[in-house]
């Protein structure tokens, strides 16, 4: 199951007690004071994990606590440090307060944050004693750990993204030019979630694809599918516009509709490069082709019509 969106709540440990002790040895009737410290509590850390590819296990486990620390303990002996605590997490995942406030954007394979602070340990009476108070009778507590809401989103990285209207081939696409193996019917909406495929260019080069479900008009507005994954848009260098080219459709008004909905959800798509890409060719005829080339030439963009990978779906 592909899940993109968590909320989880995190809380560091609580830092250990620092120690009231005074020495106890034979010939030393006063030995001084000899409290240790209490030992800081454990951190939470996010990690990205480049072999996780979902956020499906905050899905159901919503609460992270790491360790608290030790207490401190007589002979000045520190009290050991709360063990941290990590939530790994897939490349590409953003990381936002419960406002929605981005706190780190984890895109690279070795990034990790710490998300919560472990409390630091409270000091013990050794570390009160002076000249004029030589036997001190108190030490510290330990402080709370931070805790916080935040939310898990994850974009994904692909170098390609292929989009388009429900049933317009797209899954048929990317299970011909790479291995993936998505869901291919005649009905809309197949494809409930987006779909990465490794496309081998040649020996040395490659790149990846992912299928983006449906669009449909007022998708930037929550309407299907199209709100819940134009997110991971985003993060894509080139986007593959599929436009159905039989007869039951007119292309040019698809491929401006797509556009909107893009443009609409975020304005920086105005500046994506992308590349029109025509389906359904075997039920198509030349004057809608020849239409849809037309008018790609006009905005600078490309048509391809490929029948070697563009079957009907």
């Amino acid at each position: 199951m592909f899940i993109d969106y968590a909320k989880i709540r995190v809380k560091a440990g609580k830092g250990g007690n620092g120690c009231i002790a005074f020495r106890r040895e034979k010939y030393v009737p006063r030995g001084g004071p000899s409290g240790g410290d209490g030992g800081d509590g454990g951190d939470v850390i996010i990690k990205v994990d480049p072999h996780r590819n979902t956020l499906l296990e905050y899905k159901y486990k919503k609460i992270f606590k790491a360790k608290n620390g030790k207490h401190g303990e007589g002979s000045n002996r520190k009290g050991k440090k709360g063990n941290d605590i990590y939530i790994f997490v897939p490349q590409g995942t953003i990381i936002k307060d419960e406002k929605g406030n981005v706190i780190k954007d984890l895109i690279m394979p070795d990034d990790e944050l710490i998300i919560a602070k472990g409390g630091r340990g409270g000091r013990g009476n050794s570390a009160f004693a002076s000249s004029t108070n030589q036997a001190p009778m108190y030490a510290e507590e330990g402080q709370e750990g931070e805790e916080k809401v935040i939310i898990l989103e994850l974009k994904l990285i692909a170098d390609v993204g292929i989009t388009g209207y429900p049933n317009v081939g797209k899954s048929t696409l990317i299970s011909a030019i790479s291995a993936a193996k998505p869901k291919i019917a005649d009905y809309p909406f197949t494809t409930l979630s987006p779909c990465l495929g490794v496309v081998k260019v040649d020996d040395y080069n490659s790149f990846i694809a992912a299928d983006i479900p449906g669009i449909i008009e007022n998708a930037h507005k929550g309407a299907g599918l199209g709100l819940q994954f134009l997110r991971h848009i985003e993060r894509t260098k080139l986007l593959w516009i599929l436009i159905d080219l039989s007869v039951q459709y007119d292309p040019i008004k698809t491929l401006k509709s797509i556009r909107h909905e893009l443009i609409s959800y975020n304005k920086d798509f105005i500046n994506k490069p992308y590349l029109v890409v025509g389906s359904k060719k075997d039920i198509s005829n030349s004057n809608t082709e020849e239409a849809l080339s037309e008018y790609c030439k006009e905005i600078k963009s490309l048509i391809l019509l490929s029948q070697r990978y563009l079957t009907s779906a």
